[in-house]
């Protein structure tokens, strides 16, 4: 690349589904990202695993990075000739000050692209059930910010034109001078009793919505606490809320669901998260690496013909054993006459997509049940390869050796506590108007989970959450550290835990009467 360039990309409103195609094209070829406070974490999974990540988010009263400095970095990460992602809430052109940030790279000559992105000025109040237009009440709509410089002598804002006009009026980032927008635009002829609404967190699963008028949505705002940030409407078209509500009747809305497996098997449950009006949080407990110690794992390899059976236990182990193979320039056709087990739907779809049938799979995932089905397809002397984790439960080899089965058990991956400090907020994301749901889906993720933030700090985030487990085992290390558990999956797999969360849900709902 002869030089770099930079891409001023919009985020969207918070739900990361909303995201342009081209955004995140961008965000994926990117080798520097430098992002916002509002950016959902979940766009930045879609980075390339060495692409340089770079806070630089602003809350009132504080500022991780000034925006001349922004400006500047920008600029520099660009002359290293790095493509340069600046990732902005909403659309970076609508008080997102991208209109500077673009100055200063047109006037130094680096090359730089706008990718627009949806404004949370009509994506916010769409998924509170408020269109911005609509034929029977208005046909146009202002975007207004809701806080000046405060360095300007006079406003630049018409208070008169927007009073005395029937448009829907949006204001963004106006929470903190909500009482000064309410007084200018009464003062100037807008009716008292005209219907107001503030969106927080508008759609992400936490959206909240408070609804009142000119006249009484100052005193709503200090009753309820409504904190920033939140997008103002002010317009007849409030009044359609209620016919039009959509985003709260999701199953899963108002609710945070911490996600504590490793970060690289999180996408695809997130996904199902979103889509049910959830919020998802990843919160990884588990990191999986190679192990220090490939010999005895090579080893088993360069005899892998001799076994018999090759049962593998996790997506992990399927997935560390064929990088292994690659590795070595083993050709898959020497696993021709080994037969394959899978433990889950998911460990036997990997297996599978390596072009290799399953030959036993079980209904029931618990060591002495899988043992069992093995022997009514395996023979006194043959051998049984079982790659797995450095810390895997050793039940179920026991089973297979009680039962006269040879067993090399070989380790094809370490578990481990992830590495680094906890970037996150955890009084923040335990608290809410609903309590969260904090989902384990092993052992080791319940082990960690309190390596992680501390034993003591576990149990008190946890007294006030919903607990859900995979299966029995995994119920078990819970209640071992004295938890309850309020969800166990009937069927122990991360869909058949969803499920449970789902049903879970819904009769909590029901016994509260449904409301909203």
């Amino acid at each position: 690349m002869d030089s770099g360039v930079v891409y001023l990309v919009g985020a969207g409103p918070g739900d990361p589904r909303l995201i342009t195609l081209r955004g995140k094209e961008c965000i994926e070829k990117a080798q520097v990202i430098v992002y916002d406070r509002l950016v959902s974490p979940y766009l930045l999974s879609y980075a390339s695993p060495g692409a340089e990540m770079i806070y630089v988010g602003k809350s009132p009263g504080n500022h991780a990075l000034g925006q001349e400095k922004i400006n500047q970095l920008l600029a520099e990460r660009a002359r290293e000739n790095k493509i340069v992602v600046r990732l902005k809430g909403g659309d970076p052109f609508v008080f997102g000050r991208g209109g500077e940030e673009v100055e200063l790279l047109a006037e130094q000559g680096i090359p730089f692209e706008i990718v627009p992105g949806i404004t949370s000025a009509v994506a916010v109040p769409a998924y509170a059930g408020i269109p911005v237009t609509h034929r029977d009440f208005v046909s146009s709509f202002s975007v207004i910010t809701g806080h000046e410089e405060e360095e300007k002598d006079e406003t630049a804002i018409q208070w008169d034109k927007l009073a005395r006009g029937k448009d829907t009026l949006i204001f963004l980032m106006g929470v903190k001078n909500l009482g000064l927008i309410v007084d200018q635009l009464v003062s100037r002829g807008k009716p008292s009793h005209t219907p107001v609404a503030l969106i927080r967190w508008g759609t992400l699963g936490r959206q909240e919505v408070l609804q009142g008028t000119l006249q009484d949505i100052v005193d709503k705002t200090g009753e309820r606490n409504f904190k920033p940030p939140a997008v103002i409407i002010v317009g007849e078209v409030v009044g359609l809320r209620e016919k039009m509500i959509w985003w709260e009747k999701k199953p899963f809305w108002g609710r945070r669901v911490v996600i504590t497996r490793p970060y690289h098997l999180q996408k695809s449950f997130q996904e199902k998260i979103l889509e049910l009006g959830g919020e998802a949080i990843s919160l990884p407990t588990v990191e999986i690496s190679p192990p220090e110690d490939f010999k005895p794992l090579d080893n088993a390899l360069d005899r892998v013909g001799d076994f018999s059976w090759i049962v593998f236990t996790s997506i992990n182990g399927v997935k560390f054993f064929f990088e292994r193979m690659e590795s070595l320039d083993k050709d898959i056709r020497e696993l021709g006459g080994v037969k394959m087990a899978a433990i889950g739907p998911k460990t036997a779809e990997a297996v599978e997509k390596k072009g290799i049938k399953i030959a036993f799979q079980p209904e029931e995932y618990r060591a002495e049940a899988v043992a069992q089905g093995l022997l009514e397809f395996t023979s006194p002397g043959e051998e049984i390869l079982l790659p797995r984790a450095d810390i895997a439960r050793p039940h179920l080899a026991q089973a297979l050796k009680e039962r006269g089965v040879k067993v090399q058990e070989v380790v094809t991956y370490h578990n481990r506590v992830p590495r680094g400090k906890l970037d996150m907020d955890l009084e923040e994301v335990f608290t809410g108007q609903k309590k969260p749901v904090v989902t384990f889906s092993s052992s080791s993720t319940v082990r960690n989970f309190f390596k992680v933030v501390g034993e003591e700090k576990g149990k008190e985030l946890l007294k006030n959450s919903i607990i859900a487990s995979i299966g029995p085992i995994t119920s078990e290390t819970i209640r071992s550290f004295r938890q309850e558990v309020d969800i166990e999956a009937s069927r122990y797999t991360m869909e058949g835990l969803l499920k449970g969360i789902k049903d879970y849900l819904e009769k909590e709902d029901r016994d509260r009467g449904g409301s909203i």
